[in-house]
């Protein structure tokens, strides 16, 4: 390796992986009591299992733009990790704080109790002591990584990483409030669920994205830069007001309907961007990189996180729209799609990149690796217009004509079949992925000493 400390990413894409192994066979598990809704649900009820799916998704996606962070910086900045051992205690406080996560929710244990037991709001239902834990790794996370870039070289990528990665942390701040208001603790819950995946991770994305396209179009840095200040720009300016689509139905003023039709319906744009940003660079691009899947990885992140950000979370932004669709299928469509192409495929893109050299190996298995993605993306694909179908049956029978909610659930059985069978699509295809990424070709040998990253 060209920087030691990089080795420390190996750790963090490897908890990772094995986290996105159990989230996608817990969503799988999920899909499945859909169809069959007595599976399981004396001994782990479907809430249970959802809670399951949509932490350790939230969980692996941090941990990979931990490592994808550990990674790049010390190329960037020129310089070792300030402090490997502090990287490696986060690392265990992360673990330590899932294994709680996991046993909590799986026992139901502490049931009542506001610090031991789980949290009853979606998406942050973590004990306390878990999210006090949460904020202690990225406090020294922040210091490792801040440290590092101010006794190093400054560039864009770690200026616009740095404010993406202090975004998470400062915003997640709002998750240890519980205010008694239902009105107050909504909008405060936003500011976490909505500026995370709509705001800061969308910097976070576009650092890595920038960095992946340097190393393997060997475009000018300026260039480079210049794109990325521009879609940083339309994410912060878009994504923060656009945090009024969720105030629609909540008891908030009704300006919010219009703040957040306009912005939200602007969100497509830092997407758009990012397509561009990608193509051009490879189209611009002064050599050929060794690794294809990696490319493939970062075009398809651009272009599934527009389709599935942008034009589906368009589908149902303007609040005319959402007062109809709010809460059906459609919100699920948008949702897998959006997660999958911005930071699925992100972080599967940085790891395909990362990997070879963290283990000292030419790139390797590119043609399976290349299969999953196809694989995934297809039943992504599937699943996404299975469920906005569903979703416009069910927002017609449901809104409009006024069926009641389990009658209309009963008549999308079919798609609930289709989207099962999209599940395990998606699920080969992760394993597929798993397997290229860390089984070495039949014959292949370890390279001796470290193997710089190709320029």
């Amino acid at each position: 390796m060209k920087y030691q400390t990089q080795k420390i990413a190996f750790a963090y894409f490897a908890v990772a992986m094995a986290l996105f192994a159990i989230q996608v066979t817990g969503g799988l598990i999920a899909g499945y009591v859909y169809v069959f809704p007595n599976t399981l649900s004396e001994l782990v009820p479907f809430n249970i299992i959802r809670m399951l799916h949509t932490n350790s998704l939230v969980v692996w996606l941090l941990l990979g733009f931990f490592g994808a962070a550990y990674y790049l910086v010390p190329e960037e900045a020129e310089r070792e990790i300030e402090s490997p051992a502090l990287a490696y205690l986060q690392l265990a406080i992360f673990v330590l704080g899932t294994l709680g996560v996991v046993v909590t929710y799986l026992f139901d244990l502490f049931n009542g109790n506001p610090f031991l037991g789980k949290d009853g709001r979606e998406f942050l239902e973590q004990p306390y002591w878990v999210k006090l834990g949460i904020v202690v790794a990225a406090l020294i996370f922040l210091y490792n990584i801040t440290m590092t870039v101010l006794k190093g070289r400054k560039t864009a990528i770690t200026n616009v990483l740095l404010l993406g990665l202090w975004g998470i942390a400062i915003f997640f701040l709002f998750s240890l409030y519980n205010p008694k208001n239902l009105v107050l603790d909504k909008m405060f819950w936003w500011y976490v669920v909505h500026i995370w995946v709509e705001g800061v991770w969308e910097l976070v994305m576009a650092s890595i994205l920038a960095y992946l396209m340097l190393k393997m179009t060997g475009v000018d840095r300026e260039v480079v830069e210049k794109w990325l200040y521009a879609i940083v720009a339309l994410s912060l300016f878009t994504g923060l007001l656009g945090t009024g689509h969720h105030y629609y139905w909540i008891g908030t003023p009704g300006y919010w309907q219009w703040i957040g039709s306009i912005f939200s319906s602007l969100e497509i744009l830092p997407f758009f961007a990012m397509v561009l940003f990608t193509f051009a660079m490879v189209w611009k691009r002064k050599r050929e990189h060794p690794n294809n899947a990696a490319l493939l990885w970062s075009l398809g992140c651009a272009v599934l996180a527009f389709f599935g950000a942008g034009v589906w979370g368009f589908l149902h932004t303007l609040h005319f729209v959402n007062y109809y669709t709010h809460g059906t299928q459609v919100t699920p469509a948008h949702g897998h799609l959006a997660f999958f192409g911005a930071y699925v495929s992100l972080n599967l893109a940085i790891i395909t990149y990362a990997m070879p050299h963290l283990r000292g190996r030419e790139p390797y298995n590119q043609v399976l690796n290349m299969i999953s993605f196809w694989v995934m993306s297809a039943g992504m694909a599937f699943m996404t217009f299975t469920l906005t179908f569903a979703g416009v049956v069910q927002t017609h029978l449901q809104r409009v004509k006024g069926e009641g909610f389990m009658d209309v659930q009963d008549q999308l059985a079919l798609f609930y079949q289709m989207r099962l069978l999209s599940g395990v699509i998606v699920v080969i295809g992760a394993f597929i992925y798993l397997y290229a990424v860390l089984v070495p070709r039949s014959g292949e040998m370890i390279a001796k000493s470290g193997v710089a990253p190709a320029e």
